[in-house]
């Protein structure tokens, strides 16, 4: 399966989230996220990605191993993307370096995420901040076949212009970029 997802910066966060409770329940989350990238650098270079993500709700954790491929759709950046949960963070760490990968960055997500169906999708909205970037984001995504992304992308398209986010909002920077590039 292909996340379908378009990301972009958010001008007014408390209309926004006033907006997406009136679709979906709030849930609030923080976000640990490591990547990884091969000694070389060609995991990132090749537009793949490797992550571990510890994830904390209300007093309960759960952590999730995802692997993305390269993006299927350019202008948006989506990408096939293969997810496990993942009983022990510490053990996939040894894991993945026992296999060679080295750790490229560590980054904090906060975050509101709102679930909810619209053009009979099931959708995820997520308000972002990361404490080393300025602003807001949202990030909209829903999951398609390699067939159904342009049409997928295009429901994503309609809700965010609905939320009051337009074209000129969007964004196709990586956090791990704009985290690195924050920290010089």
């Amino acid at each position: 399966m292909i996340e379908a997802e378009l990301k972009a910066r958010v001008r007014e966060p408390d209309a926004l989230r006033t907006r997406l409770r009136e679709r979906g329940e709030e849930e609030i989350d923080v976000y640990r996220d490591t990547y990884y990238n091969s000694p070389d650098g060609s995991l990132t270079r090749e537009g793949r990605e490797l992550r571990v993500r510890i994830i904390d709700r209300s007093g309960t954790r759960r952590t999730l191993l995802t692997y993305k491929e390269p993006a299927v759709d350019v202008a948006s950046g989506s990408k096939p993307e293969h997810e496990t949960k993942v009983a022990d963070p510490a053990v996939i760490d040894t894991v993945l370096r026992a296999l060679g990968a080295v750790e490229y960055v560590r980054l904090t997500k906060r975050c509101a995420n709102y679930r909810f169906t619209t053009a009979g999708r099931d959708m995820l909205a997520t308000i972002v901040t990361v404490p080393e970037l300025d602003g807001t984001f949202v990030e909209l995504e829903t999951m398609a076949e390699e067939e159904d992304v342009d049409r997928a992308l295009a429901d994503v398209r309609a809700v965010l212009a609905e939320l009051g986010i337009g074209e000129d909002d969007l964004t196709t920077e990586q956090y791990t970029d704009a985290v690195l590039k924050a920290r010089g």
